[in-house]
């Protein structure tokens, strides 16, 4: 079972009353604070007595026994309980534990976390022994249990099946299903979805939507049907509107949606009389928009375009512990809860100096403490892809009709391929290139073009795509073997070639999806990475999302999947994946 982090047993929480008592000391005292008491939207004085993991007193007394505690003196200093990050997908290149050590660093000590990938990944029983070793981290991380995988696979049925689904559901250390993004399914009549759903509302487990542009209709039938929440929001007024239906609404800020400072502009000219109801989410955002925090970001935004401090500070911790109805452990510095506490220098500075995540300093006096990897990923096997097959020109035959035309960073529409495509390069004057996504076992493959990402690159190869599958694009078919080449030698991530020469390699060591390395690396790299694409005609922000999305059919209009190329809207296979 879950410990640390989820429940106390009957001997701590023991103690606990012992050290209110005098009979024990607490581990570290926070003297003199000043502290947001969320529940009156106050800022109070006194001190505040932890016990390991957990806040134990807060008020106007300091503790008979001592011995062996750390006190710390906070005065001038403003504690504000840590942040959480309420929709997180923990592996855009980098791994959820290096996720959660690197945000913790800028206050956010809670990660709700999709679990997708150890779905493609993991079977179940090490999947769960794995929730085990993240519930021994400083931060609290816990998870969702997805009801879609947001693309057409060939053996969905055994990913998302009842009984799996299910155990899931009721692991301990998952707090909600979804993201729906197969919600169409569900309006036509799917009761297995439906009853996954009602499952997961009879857990105590609120459901996430994923409804972006859905209408005042739509929503409702959500609603009946049992969602609790969505993020989709892309004007204040969709924003209001979900609030007004019932739902609990997540402002967005990510790399593919910076929407944060529109929403709140806009929500606060419409003159929202309450924030009771909204949190903050950075939504699995790339490395580089990571570059100074998370949550912490959103709370600096959401201040400077007119929310009350006060009220922002509760968006970005207490709001989202109610919608888990994790508010016991959660959300507030208050006798019980995880002591998961923010220092800072001033009220309206959200960006600490000091970070406590379950009672351990994280950030001291502003110097990071060193952060020990405790997850061990060989003994899940989440290692180097070993790739033992090889690829040809067999594999670049390109003969179908129809390519994907990329109209911003993810969304792409169809498009009648008139260039030659059976040469050995597609010319400089075609804004097109060669797409490829093949079986990372080598056993299916699907051929076509794509437009509007690249003017010149010879090839880009990613192990690091929405299903794991391998993806090329790029003008030459040489360079597109050659990236083959360095991709299978480096065992999984992202190489860009050009002319014959390897201009960059992101190694992905974990599964070829995530690289196991510092947050820092990462950033370096994709930051090179994205002005590599630029400077080849990439005209959009995020193109490490758009590879990513490919295959994602939860957007329109058009997408290459496992099953082939397929129309989202009509739910058709247009060109079957094939067989190689």
């Amino acid at each position: 079972m879950l410990d640390k982090g989820y429940f106390w047993r009957n001997r701590e929480l023991r103690r606990h009353v012992r050290v209110l008592d005098g009979l024990e000391a607490p581990t570290l005292v926070l003297k003199n604070s000043t502290y947001l008491n969320t529940f009156t939207k106050q800022w109070l004085e006194g001190h505040i007595w932890i016990v390991d993991d957990r806040i134990v007193y807060v008020g106007s007394k300091l503790p008979r026994n001592t011995s062996g505690t750390e006190i710390k003196d906070c005065e001038g200093k403003y504690l504000v309980p840590g942040y959480i990050e309420p929709h997180a997908h923990p592996f855009q290149l980098y791994n959820p534990e290096e996720l959660a050590n690197y945000a913790a660093r800028f206050g956010t000590t809670t990660l709700i976390n999709d679990n997708m990938l150890w779905l493609f990944l993991l079977e179940q029983k090490k999947a769960f022994t794995l929730l085990e070793e993240f519930s021994k981290l400083p931060s609290s991380m816990y998870w969702w249990a997805r009801f879609d995988a947001q693309t057409e696979l060939q053996d969905e049925e055994e990913m998302f099946n009842t009984p799996d689904v299910l155990s899931w559901l009721s692991h301990p250390a998952v707090v909600q299903g979804g993201e729906l993004t197969s919600w169409p399914k569900l309006l036509a009549g799917d009761d297995r979805l439906l009853y996954w759903i009602q499952e997961a509302k009879r857990l105590g487990k609120p459901v996430e939507g994923h409804f972006p542009g859905a209408s005042e209709k739509t929503l409702t039938k959500m609603k009946l049907l049992g969602v609790s929440a969505d993020h989709e929001s892309m004007t204040g007024e969709e924003v209001i509107q979900r609030l007004q239906l019932g739902y609990r609404v997540g402002l967005r800020h990510s790399s593919i949606r910076p929407d944060l400072p529109k929403l709140i502009d806009e929500i606060v000219k419409l003159k929202l009389p309450t924030y009771d109801n909204l949190t903050f989410t950075t939504d699995g955002a790339t490395p580089g928009f990571y570059e100074h925090g998370l949550i912490n970001i959103c709370i600096e935004i959401a201040i400077e375009h007119g929310i009350p401090v006060e009220d922002a500070y509760r968006m970005a911790s207490y709001n989202a512990a109610v919608h888990y109805n994790m508010e016991e452990q959660l959300g507030s510095i208050s006798p019980g809860r995880i002591a998961h506490i923010n220092i800072l220098q001033e009220k309206d500075n959200p960006h600490p100096t000091g970070v406590l995540a379950k009672g351990k300093w994280v950030v001291k006096d502003g110097v990071a403490q060193e952060q020990k990897q405790l997850i061990d990923w060989g003994r899940y096997g989440l290692k180097s892809l070993e790739l033992d097959w090889e690829m040809d020109e067999n594999e670049l035959q390109f003969s179908v009709p129809v390519g994907l035309d990329l109209v911003n960073d993810v969304i792409i529409k169809p498009y009648a391929i008139e260039t030659d495509i059976t040469l050995e390069e597609i010319p400089s004057d075609k804004n097109e290139a060669f797409l490829l996504l093949i079986d990372r076992e080598g056993k299916w493959r699907v051929n076509t073009t794509i437009r509007g990402f690249t003017e010149g690159l010879g090839a880009i190869a990613s192990s690091y795509s929405t299903t794991g599958d391998l993806v090329f694009i790029g003008k030459s078919k040489p360079d597109i073997l050659l990236a083959w080449k360095r991709l299978k030698a480096i065992g999984g991530g992202i190489v860009l070639v050009h002319e014959g020469k390897v201009l960059l390699e992101i190694p992905l060591n974990l599964s070829g999806i995530m690289h196991n390395g510092t947050m820092e690396e990462l950033i370096v790299k994709e930051n090179k990475f994205k002005q590599i694409l630029k400077d080849f005609g990439y005209p959009y922000n995020d193109p490490i999302y758009t590879i990513f999305f490919l295959s994602s059919t939860h957007l329109p209009y058009i997408r290459i999947t496992q099953q082939g190329i397929v129309d989202v809207i009509k739910k058709e296979v247009l060109f079957p994946a094939n067989m190689c």
